[in-house]
């Protein structure tokens, strides 16, 4: 290869070169970009004292995002819109040890939604939220936590229930207040400091029972009515037959009774 030939090759290779290592970077930069890009808008990865923690603090969220890291320790949905708790919301998260979903605007929160978290969740804050009344199985077998403060909570029987079966986050208890209550009088008042005194459940049976006794006892009045009624029917016909009887001449009247003593018979 002449020395011309040389010259003319050498800019053709360096641009080969330059083509495919701008290829390279674009491919390098794609891949770091890639994983940020399907987070939620406002929603960020980091890592907080050893602990992989995804954040997603006032980012406008309506839903629990489905795309959050499944080796995440902290998730931060606080200061949200997220309206409900889905059954198995959180079921792809086996590591979480942390969950705030504090201040949003939760007002249910379905069977199961805490599937899966059972075994290493250890916090979870629920409060300032718009809860009323969860059922217990809600927090079924969960071991962490949890913080039920500042919600409108209805205190009744259920609530009683939910308080029993979760382990409340320290000094949070106090912000557990009745909202409305079955019983007026307890409107306003802490929850704790409420059922030091009553027991909704034991008021609710006993309730209970009571509306089956009426119940039982209207229907045995019904029956009773009814017989009375049957009987005095059944002697008033007597009666008025009786009297007819009477009215016929003593031939047909002495027919017409042994007629009726043999009909009875």
């Amino acid at each position: 290869m002449t020395a011309a030939q040389r010259v003319l090759l050498c800019p053709i290779t360096m641009g080969l070169l330059l083509q495919n290592l701008f290829l390279f970077l674009l491919f390098l930069l794609g891949s770091c970009l890639h994983p940020a890009a399907a987070f939620p808008k406002g929603c960020y990865p980091s890592e907080e004292e050893g602990l992989k923690t995804f954040r997603c603090s006032n980012a406008q969220l309506t839903e629990v995002p489905r795309d959050i890291p499944n080796d995440t320790n902290k998730l931060y949905l606080d200061f949200n819109q997220i309206p409900f708790l889905p059954r198995d919301a959180f079921r792809d998260l086996p590591l979480l040890l942390e969950l705030d979903l504090s201040h949003n605007a939760i007002a249910r929160v379905e069977s199961g939604a805490f599937q899966g978290l059972a075994e290493h969740l250890h916090s979870l804050d629920l409060s300032s939220n718009r809860l009323v009344s969860v059922s217990k199985d809600a927090f079924s077998n969960l071991k962490a936590k949890v913080n039920l403060s500042n919600n409108p909570w209805l205190c009744d029987c259920r609530l009683q229930e939910l308080i029993r079966a979760v382990e409340l986050a320290a000094d949070s208890s106090r912000g557990i207040v009745c909202d409305s209550s079955t019983q007026e009088e307890h409107v306003g008042k802490a929850f704790l400091q409420v059922i030091a005194d009553t027991d909704f459940c034991n008021v609710y049976k006993k309730t209970t029972d009571i509306a089956m006794l009426v119940t039982m006892f209207g229907w045995f009045a019904m029956v009773i009515s009814y017989l009375v009624y049957y009987v005095r029917q059944n002697q008033e016909d007597a009666r008025r037959h009786l009297e007819y009887l009477k009215s016929l001449p003593s031939k047909q009247r002495r027919s017409e009774e042994s007629s009726t003593i043999s009909t009875v018979v």
